[in-house]
């Protein structure tokens, strides 16, 4: 069996699942949901309404996008990549993005099993994969979806019922998901985080992105200030696993920012921006979304994504530098 596995490609594996696909779905959910909202809230603000029709159109695609991206991150031959497009639509219909991420996951490892396997290998293929797919999204894709969503409306409601205690937990934990190698954009997402909890998982995040930047900028300089400020704090994963002490600084500007954003001023997000941080300004976009462009949300957002959690990690990072904990170069990103 595991010969016959390697031959087709099929490597089961926690990190293949819950990694290597999570980081995939993530990027298809930035190429359809994400980046649609962005537009759709550009053209609402603007009055340009096809900006609004471009983009609820690639957030429709969310399902696809997902089914795609998992597949490609399964290494799917052709025909079995093409087929999730298929997959990822019908578990995105039945089961959401959970159910989208279940179906192209077990669709494409089905299809790869058979693929070039035979001689009608063009029917059999496709037929294979997008046969699996839907067969997971009516049986699996709304269970998970709505057990997922559950979940997530009860953080939602204990962050409501308890914003000091539960927006630390939040923002310490999606910021933590979003530096190491998990995808706090899909974990957000499949929860379906909303209200104070997903501001309290955004500003967690961006704090991680905003935190490495400035407590690395003597390593790194400007290029790391904003390949980590708006790009990812995965770039640190190397420099954390030689110095996980280096993780002090950011997660702990979260902690503190957070519940001040979220108790003091009532900062909410929205699903798609609560696991994205300051990546691409994609939280700061949907706390515009969800809060409206007011000067006063406008104060928020560069309050509470940016200038708190910059000063409170560079605080953070000068007293563990005196005490040892953090030394010269132990944050400098290297080149691949």
């Amino acid at each position: 069996m595991k010969a016959f596995l390697a031959s087709s490609g099929v490597r089961p594996s926690l990190h293949t699942y819950f990694i290597t696909s999570m980081s995939a779905m993530a990027l298809g959910l930035f190429s359809s949901l994400i980046i649609g909202l962005i537009l759709q809230t550009a053209g609402e603000q603007t009055g340009v309404g096809v900006l609004v029709e471009v983009g609820e159109l690639a957030m429709a695609m969310m399902g696809p996008a997902i089914g795609v991206a998992v597949a490609h991150s399964l290494g799917a031959p052709p025909l079995v990549l093409f087929s999730s497009v298929a997959t990822g639509a019908a578990g995105a219909e039945l089961g959401g993005p959970a159910g989208a991420f279940l179906a192209a996951l077990v669709a494409a490892e089905a299809g790869k099993l058979v693929s070039s396997r035979t001689k009608v290998d063009i029917v059999l293929t496709p037929l294979t994969t997008v046969g699996a797919g839907f067969a997971v999204s009516w049986v699996a894709g709304p269970v998970i979806d709505a057990g997922l969503r559950r979940f997530g409306g009860l953080i939602s409601w204990a962050t409501e019922q308890q914003p000091l205690l539960m927006s630390v937990l939040v923002a310490v934990l999606m910021g933590l998901a979003l530096t190491l190698p998990v995808s706090s954009a899909a974990i957000a997402v499949m929860l379906d985080l909303s209200g104070l909890a997903a501001g309290a998982a955004a500003v967690g995040c961006a704090a991680q992105m905003v935190g490495f930047a400035v407590a690395g900028y003597r390593d790194n300089g400007w290029g790391g200030l904003v390949s980590q400020g708006l790009g990812t704090s995965m770039l640190q994963i190397p420099n954390v696993f030689r110095n996980p002490r280096i993780l002090i600084p950011p997660t702990l500007a979260g902690a503190v920012t957070a519940p001040i954003a979220t108790v003091g001023f009532a900062l909410e997000n929205n699903a798609a921006g609560a696991g994205m941080g300051t990546s691409g300004l994609v939280g700061p976009i949907m706390t515009l979304n969800t809060m409206g462009t007011s000067p006063y949300v406008l104060g928020l957002i560069a309050a509470f994504f940016f200038v708190v959690p910059a000063l409170l990690a560079w605080v953070f990072a000068v007293l563990l530098r005196r005490i040892g904990w953090i030394s010269d170069g132990d944050q400098t990103i290297t080149a691949g």
